[in-house]
């Protein structure tokens, strides 16, 4: 048999099935050489210095067994002392026989006692063993250290004591003679302070934690002082052998009372090397001590400018939260620190800062106040470094918030620094809570993972955009994600700041439907009835649900959405409900309420005057509906046709399909679907429904909107210039049907996308949309090119490249300046635009001499003294909703932490997010048709019954009486100013020339040649008739006389003319008239409704219920609200 064994060679360990392919048999003569690394390390000498030196934990069990030994050293010192007699022993027997013998001479040293002492053998034998390790230890620390360099390793302090104190010890083992001779071991306590040293720095580095210098520094600065005291006592006690004969005690007391400055002279060293020795030791003292101090103070200002550590036993039983900023500026520390405490179950809270930079003075002094000082914590570091991370103690923070720098130039660079923060904090502290700001849209992707994300470019631009279709969106917007109790001017004298200032307060706030008092009655009914009861008895406007098994917040889902008991309901109210108590008026109250005419539009139910966070009164009024066989509305005749409408029809408990009206948007929307009209046709605009085929950047919410069929070429977006497909050159070319909305932007970055999308929403009728101009420059020629006399709005964007400025608020000067001119030359152009600091927005529309805009500022001053985080709410641009500032939407991270729901809110109200059956915001306009709703409460039941819409706020404008003629008679002022200033120069020029004929007078030889001249001059000069001179004069006085807003005129109209444009429309645009206008969130039930008022509604979504057919619409309050011809929008 054939043993296969001996035929077929054994493969080898590493052999690749690529080399039998390939038929390499080079591994049957294998000369390959196995190669170890790092063989210098397997020496003798480096094992052990791997051992004493470079590892962490031995090195520093090493170091503490020498620390224990020099301890020990010392203290077998101190028994020798305590056991030692001077008197005993052959040196003191033969002193004292000298002594008896012959005189003793003064100053004459006896050195005996101090070179001979008594050592006991169990003592010596000790000492000796302490010695022979102590140096053993140091001979080798010393050859395994040794780096070419003897006399270095030698001419050591620590190498010399040890020898000093260690080897004439070993020198008594073979010269016993020597035993009791005296060795200073108690200088082994320098040698234990430099052990001590390196075992801390060992200590820190095998824990892995960071040394706190300050700690180090101290710990130097008391063992140098103690090794100082305990050696000077062991000195003087040594030497005062030959003298006083000192104990320790007594040595002990010499110096504290001599270091402490106190002397009492009852204890004095006699002979004159004791002397020496105090002397020295205080010379070290005055010299080493203040180094020390030196040291520590140095330490300790940089502990104050970095911050310390937060401490780990506080974070343990604390709860804290991490502010990481790139610079801390004061507007943002106080927006956040206002914001995060107005919340009372957040006043135990710590909030650690952690910031790169130094803090400036205005922080510190800020941070000084004792109400900040004892929760507020900040610290110098960076959030990329593990170290500065662990000194805030993130692994145990509640949240970290992450804020982004606006004021950056490059606001990429500025998101790339807070994508880094995001992810060290993450791979930190992992189940961390992350807050995250950023400022570009497509940088958001990076940072998908945190828990909340609150992109500016994003809310900025739907803002701008809704602003333009929803008046003064970003103003509602505002109020509603501030902390507020609505006690802004109460004390004022003028109606509409006291109304605005209560309603202002409202916030939305979410309670469990069968745990609240509000909604727990309506389990079982619609949304729509939910609400509207909900108001009229509790003065509450609840605008949306969200079910227990599922995270989608519904905004009205409208009157087929059944209430249950789990469902979360979100509700806008001035306080929520846990915070109210509850009163139930008397039956004849309530009549003789019912009772009480109106009296104007400032008188306000109990119900809607909350004004604390603490317990509140809310009346109870009657929740019983009006019937539909109730007495009905008169209304005044039409025409001379003598009617009558019908009465508001009941919110029904379960929605019928019978009664539920259809608004004109579902209308709109199936004409929309059907065949476009022969106009659209004509114009080439033919419109589709769907999802924009491309996105901008990652993470944008799909939103369903109207598109064009085909794509339009590139060269046809310059409204400019023309191309081989249109031949216009200007807006009015185009012969656009709907008001233009111009944007006046840098550049065109991807958050104009989030302008775009809410004004091409799917639920806007197609004739409501209104044409986009892009203006990335804005000069006079070209803004008049687009289209500005006959523009809707004007969105002006802050401008990036100003961002960054020597002073901090003057990064809204370019903006600021260009808005005013445009507000000096269109003065009734609606301009909408956006600031980097709140406080800038006192700019907008400034007008140096109107008395109403310096009261403004006078109230604007006295609430933030008062406190008020809204002090800049009662500006007329902000309130109007001309302008607002991107910060103010820093609350909304803050609120986030408290109120998880609010970011997902507010994005569904702007329309940056879509979810099925979930409503959205829209407005429309009380024209006099709808004037016999008379008040908030009917149109509340009025919208609910028939659309179901949920009213949420009213848009109100005022005539402004008593500035008009305030504004009027700084305007007379200005030209009567200039007027004056003319006549000035006229007079003076006449008073010039009577002088210079009088002085001529003085002189005929000056008054002679002056008349030579004058004939030459009428010679060259040509002559004109009278009436031309007259014109000529009449010419220079209309120029003289002409008003700054006339010249201004003549200006945009010349260079209209020039550009061959048509200047019809610009005199309409200076017909403007002082209005004043202001917001009123969830105002009470009986507030009276005015003439155009604009009522803010929370519309449900269209496709969630779609008719067969439509329904009639003659009496239904949609078609006063929506009809076709109408020229407002109503969205």
């Amino acid at each position: 048999m054939v043993d296969l064994d001996s035929e077929v060679p054994p493969l080898p360990p590493r052999y690749r099935f690529r080399d039998l392919l390939l038929g390499d048999q080079g591994w049957q003569s294998d000369d390959r050489v196995q190669v170890e690394f790092y063989m210098n390390e397997n020496t003798f000498k480096e094992r052990l210095k791997l051992f004493f030196i470079k590892n962490q934990r031995s090195s520093l069990r090493i170091r503490l067994f020498n620390f224990s030994l020099k301890l020990l050293s010392c203290f077998l010192y101190i028994i020798r002392v305590l056991l030692d007699d001077p008197t005993q022993g052959l040196a003191c027997k033969e002193l004292n026989r000298r002594c008896s013998n012959q005189n003793y001479t003064p100053g004459a040293i006896d050195w005996s006692p101090i070179i001979w002492v008594n050592r006991s053998l169990p003592l010596w034998g000790l000492q000796v063993s302490v010695a022979l390790i102590s140096v053993f230890e140091t001979l080798l620390l010393s050859y395994l250290s040794y780096k070419g360099n003897i006399w270095e390793q030698i001419l050591r302090i620590p190498f010399l004591l040890e020898i000093i104190n260690a080897v004439p010890f070993i020198i008594t083992i073979f010269w016993p003679a020597l035993r009791n001779l005296f060795i200073p071991v108690f200088l082994n306590c320098w040698l234990a302070k430099h052990a001590l040293e390196n075992m801390i720095n060992d200590l820190h580095r095998a824990i892995q934690r960071t040394q706190s210098a300050m700690f180090n520094q101290v710990l130097i600065l008391i063992s140098t002082l103690l090794c100082l005291i305990f050696t000077c006592i062991c000195g003087i006690q040594h030497l005062e052998r030959a003298g006083n004969r000192l104990t320790l005690f007594d040595s002990l007391y010499f110096c504290i009372v001599t270091f402490s400055t106190v002397g009492f002279g009852d204890v004095t060293p006699k002979i004159w090397p004791s002397k020496l020795l105090v002397v020295i030791m205080i010379c070290v003292a005055l010299v080493v001590l203040p180094i020390q101090f030196e040291q520590l103070a140095y330490l300790w200002m940089e502990r104050q400018k970095s911050g310390g550590n937060y401490s780990r036993h506080r974070a343990q039983t604390e709860k804290h939260v991490v502010l990481c900023v790139s610079s801390l500026k004061i507007d943002l520390l106080m927006d956040f620190l206002n914001e995060f405490y107005a919340h009372p179950r957040l006043q135990d809270y710590y909030v650690v800062i952690l910031c790169p930079t130094e803090m400036d003075a205005q922080v510190r002094r800020v941070l000084q106040i004792p109400m900040w000082s004892q929760r507020v914590i900040y610290l110098q570091g960076s959030a990329l470094k593990d170290q500065d991370l662990l000194r805030a103690k993130m692994d145990d923070a509640e949240a970290c918030f992450i804020l982004s720098s606006r004021c950056e130039v490059d606001r990429t660079a500025a998101d790339h620094q807070t994508i880094l923060r995001a992810w060290a904090v993450k791979d930190f502290a992992p189940n961390c809570p992350l807050y995250v700001q950023i400022l570009k849209p497509e940088n958001k992707f990076h940072i998908k993972f945190a828990d909340h994300v609150v992109c500016e470019e994003e809310f900025k631009y739907a803002m701008l955009a809704l602003n333009c279709i929803c008046p003064a969106t970003s103003t509602l917007i505002t109020l509603l994600v501030h902390t507020s109790r609505g006690q802004e001017s109460q004390q004022s004298s003028e109606q509409w700041q006291k109304m605005y200032g209560r309603c202002s307060g409202n916030e939305v706030h979410h309670i469990n439907l069968e745990e609240s008092t509000f909604f727990a009655e309506y389990e079982g009914k619609s949304f729509t009835y939910a609400s509207f009861h909900a108001h009229k008895k509790f003065g509450v406007c609840l605008i949306g649900v969200r079910k227990e098994d599922n995270k989608n917040i519904l905004l009205n889902p409208g009157p087929r959405y059944i209430m249950s008991s789990t469902d979360i309901c979100f509700y806008i109210n001035i306080t929520k409900e846990e915070n109210s108590a509850f009163k139930k008026q008397e039956k004849h109250r309530k009549k003789l309420e019912s009772k009480l005419s109106y009296h104007g539009t400032s008188r306000l139910p109990v119900h809607s005057i909350i004004a604390s966070m603490g317990t509140v009164a809310i009346d109870l009024q009657d929740t019983g509906c009006r019937t539909s066989s109730g007495p009905t509305l008169a209304l005044p005749s039409e025409g001379g046709r003598e009617g009558r409408r019908p009465s508001i029809a009941p919110v029904l408990e379960v929605a019928d399909s019978s009664s539920l009206q259809t608004c004109d948007l579902l209308s709109d929307q199936s004409e929309d679907e059907t065949t476009p009209s022969d106009e659209e046709v004509s114009a080439g605009l033919e419109y589709a429904k769907g999802y924009p085929p491309y996105s901008p950047y990652i993470g944008s919410s799909p939103t369903f909107c109207h598109l064009l069929h085909e794509k339009v070429p590139f060269c046809c977006l310059r409204l400019d210039k023309g191309c081989q497909h249109n031949y216009y050159e200007d807006a009015k070319a185009y012969g656009f049907k709907n008001k233009l909305i111009i944007v006046a932007a840098e550049t065109a970055g991807n958050g104009l996308y989030n302008f775009i999308v809410p004004l091409r929403a799917y639920y806007r009728p197609k004739k409501e949309l209104n044409p986009i101009v892009l203006l990335l420059d804005n000069p006079l020629d070209d803004l008049l090119r687009c289209g500005v006399t006959f523009a809707a709005n004007m969105v002006v964007v802050d401008k990036e490249s100003t961002m960054s400025a020597e002073e901090d608020y003057m990064a809204d000067a370019k903006t600021i300046v260009n808005v005013q001119t445009l507000f000096r030359l269109f003065s009734s152009l609606s301009i909408i635009t956006e600031l980097t600091h709140p406080a800038n927005m006192r700019f907008m529309q400034f007008r140096a001499k109107d008395c109403y805009s310096l009261a403004l500022s006078k109230l604007e001053k006295k609430e933030r003294e008062k406190g008020s985080n809204l002090a800049f709410m009662f500006r007329l641009p902000f309130a109007a909703g001309r302008v607002f500032s991107i910060s103010m939407l820093d609350t909304l991270l803050y609120q986030s932490f408290v109120k998880g729901y609010m970011i997902s809110i507010t994005r569904l109200l702007l329309g940056l997010d879509t979810t099925p059956g979930s409503g959205f915001l829209c407005s429309m306009k009380i024209t006099e048709e709808d004037l016999w709703i008379r008040t908030y409460a009917r149109l509340y039941q009025k919208l609910c019954s028939s659309t179901g819409d949920i009213p949420i706020g009213v848009y109100r404008t005022e005539s402004q009486k008593l500035t008009t003629s305030e504004s009027q008679i700084s305007i007379s002022v200005e030209e009567w100013e200039d007027t004056k200033d003319t006549k000035e120069q006229i007079s003076y020029r006449n008073n010039h020339r009577n002088s210079t004929s009088s002085d001529q007078s003085d002189h005929p030889l000056l008054r002679r040649k002056s008349m030579q001249w004058a004939r030459r001059l009428s010679r060259r000069v040509p002559r004109h008739s009278g009436k031309t001179a007259e014109k000529i004069n009449q010419q220079r006085m209309n120029l003289y006389r002409r008003s700054e807003r006339q010249e201004l005129a003549e200006l945009v109209k010349n260079r209209m003319k020039h550009l061959g444009l048509s200047p019809a429309g610009y005199d309409e645009m200076n017909d403007h008239e002082n209005t004043l206008s202001y917001i009123l969130i969830n105002p009470s039930p009986d507030t009276r409704l005015e003439l155009n008022d604009i009522v803010y509604l929370i519309r449900p979504d269209p496709l969630a219920y779609v008719p067969n057919t439509a329904p009639s619409r003659k009496d239904s309050f949609c078609n006063t609200v929506g009809q076709d011809t109408r020229e407002e929008t109503q969205l």
